[in-house]
């Protein structure tokens, strides 16, 4: 789970913002070129070049600093319209150069984009720096913002420079001339950190594949099985059966899968990404960035990353965050427990002469929802085609938000990869245009594991109406010609999750492009919330149908799921918090020097994870941490917005006509989705909700006990 804006690194952090792209110019690099066509224009994706994107970002960077450069040096007094408003509208060109630079490095990224990546990314702090820490600039928004807490603006003018303020006072830019210096510095050698980290974990994802032969297919879903054949003959392996190592394809093999020791070394390969002590080995990188991380924070006077991060979160501090976790972690490891005895006793039932071992949770998982709940995960996918997804996905949209898909026909715009499709975005009713969603949604060499939502434009009105430009992105194993892809209720859930952001992309109503940003605690809570819908009758009714017969999904089979839905929630939450907890306790610990390998197996020990199951993200892979900053000290932020979505979804059911409410959905889209950043999320929710969220929902969600 993670999402990814590739037309801005950060709204305000690095005073970038979106314009009109029908901006005249006389650009020759097809990468830096206004978009073009209909639609407000579109990006040029069929005709990026590699060689292309180095000489575009320095341009742009270029480009960009001068229109920063012009603004802080103005003579005249400063005011939010010659100073704020004139950093929201520059750096038009940078960002359609990130939106290409975006799908080289998540979707189509190749060795020599790397080499150009790991070239740029000291380049890119630098540039970051020469905002952040440019004196003129931050005196005159600094005095903009002290007028602001005298003579408070307009309501999103009042927001947008206070989160400029605090963007750039984070960033150093109140320190003096010498820890100026150091910052800067820190924040170059961790951009390199960070692209070496993220592709040494592409390396073992691309370079660790286990080959089967005919024989060790046992038990494994035909659809899978010529999947897998097709992956292997696109490598040169004619007759043989590829495991790639991402999450997509060693989900379902430890699922299915009756070779144990096959399932061990597949199960190894994933795990030990980024952990194999060679020269692609991250222990060590991690190492050192987080003592960067610390060092950095205390030339602002903080006492560790942490303490830095939460300021600005709904957390506000590392304490409340890791209450949150630790009020949860035992009532999971004690369903773990359960689930671990069902499955053992499953085991001695086959006659399978074993210990439950991690390479065993899933397989052993499955037998106990067949035999507990009658429920056969397989049995479930043959309704769950990812196009009559896709086609929930819409009608979710439209029965919530008003929204329209309609399908483009192939070459109306620009694709990076003929697998990508994309549909307009109406509003039913008026017809109004509202912008294009993109979907990517099969694995291939080179595109990132994982799922997440980006965007290439965002919303904004305050130099003209821009429409936006979304897309999410998939790893779904591509099934072969002329067969459905069938994904499982974890993947659909997926799905509906990463719309759930671009959902709220084409929901924004904000003026300035700078409160389409969000609380990273926060902003997980409306994707999570979507995942609810998937459950609803409607959806099940209409869109969940088999693959073969077209027959709607029988009542019983339904009863099951609901019946199931707490069912494994010990390993998903487990596995989930570990990552969560490993994430703040190491960045709250001496990085001094730290053994980044013995560190992670003491602190499991100490909060006595079941040797069962692993962490979901162990930390030589763990990229939403250490391939950026985006989640660092954060990643508990999914259980943050958990919390949020629980309780907003009792709201639902308590509500008449349940998850379709009308009043309730025009309050879903009025204070949850529409305002993005432009006020303060915990004041959204009590305006959605009329009260405080509390953990109780929660723990009835996951099927937890809740204290009285």
């Amino acid at each position: 789970m993670n999402i990814s804006n590739v037309t801005r690194l950060s709204m305000v952090f690095f005073a970038i913002a979106l314009i009109s792209c029908t901006q005249k110019s006389s650009f020759t690099n097809t990468l830096l070129k206004p978009w073009e066509g209909s639609y407000q224009g579109t990006p040029a994706f069929d005709k990026m070049e590699v060689a292309d994107v180095k000489p575009a970002m320095l341009k742009a960077m270029a480009l960009n600093l001068e229109e920063i450069e012009a603004i802080a040096s103005n003579p005249e007094p400063p005011t939010f319209k010659n100073t704020i408003e004139e950093m929201e509208r520059s750096g038009a060109p940078l960002d359609r150069a990130f939106a290409y630079h975006g799908i080289f490095s998540s979707n189509m990224s190749t060795p020599e984009f790397r080499e150009i990546q790991t070239e740029l990314a000291p380049l890119f702090s630098e540039f970051q720096s020469k905002i952040s820490q440019n004196e003129l600039l931050f005196k005159r928004i600094k005095t903009i913002y002290e007028a602001s807490q005298e003579n408070p603006l307009p309501s999103d003018q009042q927001r947008v420079v206070e989160l400029t303020y605090q963007s750039f006072a984070m960033s150093g830019a109140d320190l003096d001339a010498d820890k100026k210096k150091r910052y800067a510095e820190i924040n170059k050698e961790l951009s390199t950190l960070y692209t070496k980290f993220s592709n040494n974990v592409l390396h073992d994802e691309e370079n660790y594949i286990t080959y089967l032969s005919k024989d060790q297919l046992n038990g494994l879903p035909d659809a899978f099985v010529k999947s897998a054949a097709r992956i292997a003959q696109s490598k040169g392996r004619e007759g043989e059966y590829a495991i790639t190592n991402t999450r997509s394809s060693m989900d379902p093999f430890l699922t299915y899968s009756t070779e144990r020791e096959l399932r061990k070394q597949v199960w190894t390969n994933y795990y030990s990404r980024g952990d194999n002590n060679d020269a692609y080995d991250n222990k060590e990188i991690i190492a050192e960035i987080l003592k960067l991380r610390k060092e950095r924070v205390g030339l602002l006077g903080y006492s560790n990353f942490a303490e830095w991060r939460l300021q600005n979160r709904m957390a506000k501090n590392p304490e409340k965050a890791l209450a949150l976790m630790e009020a949860v972690w035992p009532a999971a490891i004690a369903r773990v427990s359960e689930e671990v005895t069902d499955m053992q006793a499953v085991a001695v039932a086959n006659g399978d002469n074993i210990t439950i071992a991690p390479w065993d949770y899933r397989y052993y998982a499955e037998k106990v929802r067949k035999v507990k709940y009658d429920l056969d995960s397989d049995e479930v996918k043959q309704y769950l085609q990812m196009d009559k997804l896709t086609d929930a996905m819409h009608y979710v949209a439209g029965r919530l938000f008003g929204f329209a898909f309609s399908t483009l026909p192939e070459g109306s715009v620009p694709v990076f990869h003929e697998d990508v499709k994309v549909w307009e975005v109406t509003h039913k009713d008026t017809g109004e245009h509202i912008g294009l969603w993109y979907l990517d949604p099969y694995a291939r060499e080179g595109k990132r594991s994982g799922a997440w939502a980006t965007t290439y434009r965002s919303y904004s009105t305050f130099d003209g109406k821009t429409n936006v430009l979304a897309s999410n992105n998939s790893n779904f194993v591509k099934p072969a010609p002329g067969e459905a892809l069938l994904i499982s209720w974890d993947d659909a859930t997926t799905f509906f999750h990463e719309f759930g952001h671009a959902l709220h992309f084409f929901a924004s109503n904000v003026k300035y492009p700078t409160l389409n940003g969000g609380v990273r605690d926060y902003t997980e809570f409306q994707s999570q919330l979507l995942e609810r819908w998937l459950a609803t009758d409607e959806v099940i009714d209409r869109f969940l149908v088999h693959q073969e017969t077209g027959k709607p999904m029988p009542e019983t089979l339904v009863k099951k799921i609901k019946k199931a839905a707490t069912f494994n929630q010990g390993f998903a939450t487990t596995e989930y918090l570990a990552s969560a907890l490993m994430d703040m306790k190491l960045h709250l610990a001496d990085p001094t020097d730290l053994d980044v390998g013995v560190f992670e197996r003491e602190t499991l020990a100490a909060l006595n994870i079941p040797k069962e199951l692993p962490m979901r993200h162990r930390t030589p892979h763990f990229g939403h941490v250490f391939s950026g900053e985006g989640y660092a000290t954060a990643y508990y932020g999914y259980m943050w917005a958990d919390v949020l979505t629980a309780d907003a979804a009792e709201a639902f059911k308590e509500a008449p006509g349940g998850f379709y409410n009308e009043e309730m959905a025009n309050k879903l889209v009025t204070y949850l989705f529409a305002p993005r950043n432009s006020i303060d999320p915990a004041q959204a929710y009590l305006m959605f909700r009329g009260r405080e969220a509390n953990i109780d929902a929660l723990m009835r969600a996951r099927g937890f006990p809740v204290k009285n």
